[in-house]
């Protein structure tokens, strides 16, 4: 605190990164300031030029922080997250989309070049992420997105409706499971792209507070081995596709072989490739529906 009663703002962060610190935060820097931005209602940029703070501004960033170091997730304490060009409302009851989906959305997108008025789907769309940024970057497509649970269908509603508001074209959300052999029948052989992030990473596997305590158990473990969905999910997208249309899917980093064995036993998929994440794991396989 300064001669005026006030507190200097770099005190502050500096205090909000120890305690971080201290509780395991991979990034404790980054989470502080943008705890604080979001109080202060600033770009984080923007920090250095924000003046000393009164007590009830420290007093909030002080309790979002002590919060943020149980490991609440970052994006529930701001109520959004970004994905791609996209802000995106999330909190408990949805999956937390993640940086490294965004390779599935880039791929999505050069794999619909040339092709007019595409019709997209996304399978297990939890926060309606994939799909809205398909749809805000193809102004032209009509995309379906599916999801099962109905906590993450609602802030999936409440992303698609805020994104028409902006002047996206809209999502036409389902309340649907993959592992319905008559999921989105209608579409059967038409379908220019499918993109999935199932629910894959094995039972056993230690995962971050974060995920454990607030993400949903449905939106991440796929069974003992993290494949019980996956199967589905090929199965779906090979009913869908048109020849020729192209499929994207988010997988655990040690389901390579075993995705890529899917869709060789399936049948009707051609050019198979394994793809890595952005830390150089094999995270995503594509291939695109033969004749």
């Amino acid at each position: 605190m300064d001669e005026t009663g006030r507190h200097p703002l770099r005190v502050v962060l500096r205090q909000a990164q120890r305690v971080l610190a201290r509780a395991g935060v991979a990034s404790p820097r980054v989470d502080a300031e943008l705890i604080a931005a979001h109080v202060l209602d600033v770009d984080r940029g923007r920090l250095p030029l924000v003046g000393p703070l009164d007590d009830r501004t420290v007093a909030r960033i002080d309790g979002l922080v002590a919060r943020r170091a149980t490991r609440v997730p970052l994006q529930h304490l701001l109520g959004h997250a970004a994905f791609g060009p996209l802000t995106l409302a999330v909190g408990p009851g949805v999956f937390v989309p993640r940086p490294e989906t965004e390779l599935l959305h880039e791929w999505g997108l050069a794999a619909l070049r040339g092709v007019s008025e595409p019709l997209v789907v996304d399978l297990c769309t939890g926060s309606g992420a994939l799909a809205l940024a398909l749809a805000a970057a193809r102004r032209d497509a009509t995309v379906h997105a599916v999801e099962l649970d109905p906590d993450a269908l609602a802030w999936a509603r409440r992303n698609a409706e805020e994104r028409a508001a902006d002047g996206d074209r809209p999502v036409v959300l389902h309340a649907g499971d993959v592992t319905d052999p008559t999921l989105l029948a209608d579409l059967d052989g038409r379908v220019d792209l499918v993109v999935c992030n199932p629910p894959y990473v094995p039972l056993a596997t230690p995962v971050p507070p974060e995920v454990a305590g607030h993400d949903p158990a449905r939106a991440v473990f796929g069974g003992e081995d993290g494949l019980s969905v996956i199967p589905h999910v090929v199965r779906t997208a090979a009913r869908l596709l048109r020849p020729g249309g192209a499929f994207a899917m988010e997988h655990d980093d040690t389901h390579r072989d075993q995705v890529l064995a899917l869709l060789a036993a399936r049948g009707g998929f051609t050019g198979g490739t394994a793809l890595d994440d952005l830390t150089g794991r094999p995270r995503f396989v594509t291939a695109r529906r033969t004749g």
